[in-house]
C-alpha cells in the first residue's frame, strides 16, 4: 500500500499545476476576482487542495464560481461524453492527473445585467442561490469600500465584489460543491479565508511561498499546527488590481 506523500511531493504537484496554467491566478487577466476560499481534505493515504474563486469574466457574461480541486487522486472526472472522441478524453487525463475544475454559477441571468453594467433600475432584483435579493444602490458599495469605476453606474464585477461582502456563503460553494471532485474517504482538515497566494504571473511557484510549504506540511502529516503563516495574507481583490482588465 503506498505511503502517503510527502511535503515536497505535494509542493511538486502544486508547481506543475500552476507551471501548466491549471492553478488559480488571482490576477488573471480575463477574470475580476471577488472572493476565495481554500480547503485542505486529507486522509492516511490521500491529500486534495480546493481553491475556490468567484469572479465575473466579461466573456462569460454573468458570475462565476470556479473550484478547483488538485489531489492525489480525483473523483468525478469529465467524462467522455464531453469530448469529441475518447482519444481525446484519455489525452485530457493525461494532461491534468491531478488537477480537475467545476464551474458553477450561482447567480441567475436576467434583467438585472445590462452588457456588462447592472440595470440601473431602482427596484431591480437577481437571484442568489434561488432567493431573491434586491439590486444594491452606488451608496451601498461605497459603504463597503467599493471605489466605482463609473460614479453613475455598477458594473457587474463590483456587484460581485459587494455580494461577497454580503452573502460570502452564497456566492461561495456549499460543502458538498466544495467537494465534488475530492476522492471519498478523505476530511476536511483546514480552512481559510484568506491566505498568502503565489503571485503566478512572476513565476513564484507555491513551493517558493511559505504559506504553501507550510499547507503541504498539514497535508503530509494531518498537523494543523504546522500552518504557522507570518505573511500577511494577499487574496483580497484589492491586492491583484490586474484581475479582469483584458
Amino acid at each position: 500500500m503506498p505511503d502517503m506523500a510527502s511535503a515536497a511531493e505535494i509542493l511538486g504537484v502544486l508547481d506543475a499545476e500552476s507551471q501548466s496554467f491549471s492553478f488559480p491566478m488571482l490576477d488573471n487577466g480575463y477574470v475580476y476576482p471577488a472572493a476565495a476560499r481554500l480547503s485542505l481534505y486529507r486522509s492516511d493515504l490521500d491529500w486534495a487542495v480546493v481553491i475556490e474563486i468567484f469572479g465575473y469574466s466579461p466573456r462569460a457574461g454573468v458570475p462565476t464560481l470556479d473550484i478547483g480541486t488538485f489531489g492525489s487522486r480525483l473523483a468525478n472526472r469529465k467524462p467522455a461524453s464531453n469530448y469529441v472522441t475518447e482519444e481525446a478524453h484519455r489525452n485530457y487525463l493525461r494532461a491534468h492527473p491531478h488537477d480537475e475544475h467545476c464551474f458553477l454559477y450561482p447567480i441567475d441571468d436576467g434583467p438585472w445585467i445590462d452588457e456588462e453594467l447592472v440595470t440601473d433600475d431602482p427596484d431591480g432584483e437577481l437571484t442568489l442561490r434561488g432567493q431573491a435579493r434586491r439590486l444594491p444602490s452606488r451608496a451601498a458599495l461605497q459603504g463597503v469600500g467599493i471605489e466605482l469605476a463609473d460614479p453613475n453606474r455598477i458594473h457587474i464585477f463590483e456587484l460581485c465584489r459587494y455580494l461577497a461582502v454580503e452573502y460570502r456563503d452564497g456566492v461561495l460553494a456549499t460543502p458538498s460543491e466544495r467537494c465534488v471532485n475530492v476522492v471519498p474517504g478523505t476530511q476536511l482538515i483546514l480552512q481559510l479565508e484568506d491566505w498568502h497566494h503565489p503571485d503566478l504571473v512572476k513565476s513564484q511557484w507555491p513551493s517558493h511561498v511559505e504559506s504553501f510549504r507550510q499547507l503541504a506540511e498539514v497535508l503530509a502529516t494531518g498537523d494543523t499546527s504546522r500552518y504557522q503563516p507570518s505573511l500577511p495574507p494577499n487574496t483580497h481583490w484589492k491586492h491583484w488590481p490586474d484581475g479582469g482588465t483584458l
